[in-house]
């Protein structure tokens, strides 16, 4: 079985390790006859097809600009930054076997048997965030009237830039996908006419305390999909480095990502290689790790130049809200 790990001491440079890997994997998969591996191959040639185009990324982050321009022409008085990157190569891997343990684990748990070839081919078709862009927002104080509070006007800002978002972008060459998240409380703050696309963390805050609001959008033009997220700086700082950061969200993933006690061993050839490449990699030990700009000291002292362990930044703006008495009334 081919595994990321072993690709990872040589030196090579993140793409170099890409084409390697996808590979070998497609000539596994072929001699093996594993359509669940083939998809796996076509995956990473995906994250690759990303990481070098950077023509339809120029492209594309100069769309998103044409937002930010807007949006500071008008709210002039807020500070907001855009960022985007694209998923780093360890994050993606995890993510891929992760979705392929987790369906199967579910769908055995639920029927006492295995999904078809067809059916788990279906549920991995359903990478949207691969890039993603985050949209943040912050009211300064000085710009409050008597008797507001902040972090509500921000919330009603948030869901203004949200309601126009939609067909801002969709005029400039995106699709919306409507969301998948059932059941949702909806926002009177949220437009009837974009409301079926959002995933509202805010009005359907996660048990974790999470809360954001989520679009996926497909680019016609990149032909790729890529995921929006708005939120406020509270929101943001709650999930960089409050209760509900990444790290903890990664944890709870690798928790459930590592259950196969009901699973036995050696039924499903598509778990067990899954399963096994998912714990391997939350055993790396990445200050030994020997990729091309990169480096680590620990598991949390990390300088990642190429997007292996963090991502890949495409998108960095920021803009800084003017002072109360520059305003023109």
């Amino acid at each position: 079985m081919k595994k990321l790990n072993d690709y990872l001491y040589a030196g090579d440079t993140v793409l170099k390790i890409l084409q390697r890997y996808s590979e070998d994997l497609k000539r596994s998969a072929k001699e093996t006859h594993n359509q669940i591996d083939l998809v796996h191959c076509n995956f990473l040639l995906q994250i690759a097809e990303l990481w070098q185009h950077n023509d339809f990324l120029a492209s594309q982050s100069q769309r998103i600009r044409e937002f930010y321009k807007h949006m500071a022409n008008d709210y002039p008085f807020l500070a907001f930054t855009f960022k985007g990157r694209i998923k780093s190569l360890i994050r993606a891997e995890a993510k891929f076997n992760g979705y392929i343990v987790e369906y199967i684990y579910d769908y055995y748990s639920e029927h006492g048997d295995y999904p078809s070839l067809p059916e788990l081919k279906n549920a991995l078709n359903c990478f949207r965030d691969l890039i993603a862009y985050r949209i943040v927002i912050s009211l300064p104080k000085c710009h409050l009237k008597a008797g507001e509070i902040c972090a509500d006007e921000e919330i009603k800002y948030l869901y203004e830039v949200a309601n126009q978002l939609l067909d801002f972008l969709e005029e400039r060459g995106f699709t919306a996908e409507l969301s998948s998240l059932k059941g949702q409380k909806k926002s009177p703050l949220l437009h009837e006419s974009v409301s079926p696309y959002y995933k509202d963390y805010i009005a359907n805050s996660e048990p974790n305390g999470y809360r954001s609001l989520h679009i996926t959008f497909y680019d016609n033009i990149a032909r790729c999909y890529i995921e929006v997220q708005l939120r406020t700086k509270e929101m943001d700082d709650f999930a960089e480095i409050g209760p509900a950061n990444h790290l903890g969200y990664e944890k709870k993933q690798e928790s459930e990502r590592a259950r196969r006690d009901v699973i036995p061993q050696g039924e499903n050839i598509y778990f067990d290689d899954a399963y096994e490449r998912g714990i391997i990699l939350q055993q790396l030990e990445l200050a030994k790790l020997d990729v091309n700009m990169f480096s680590a000291m620990d598991n949390s002292l990390i300088n990642d130049g190429c997007g292996l362990y963090r991502g890949r930044l495409i998108l960095p703006y920021e803009h800084l809200s003017r002072f109360q008495n520059d305003l023109i009334d």
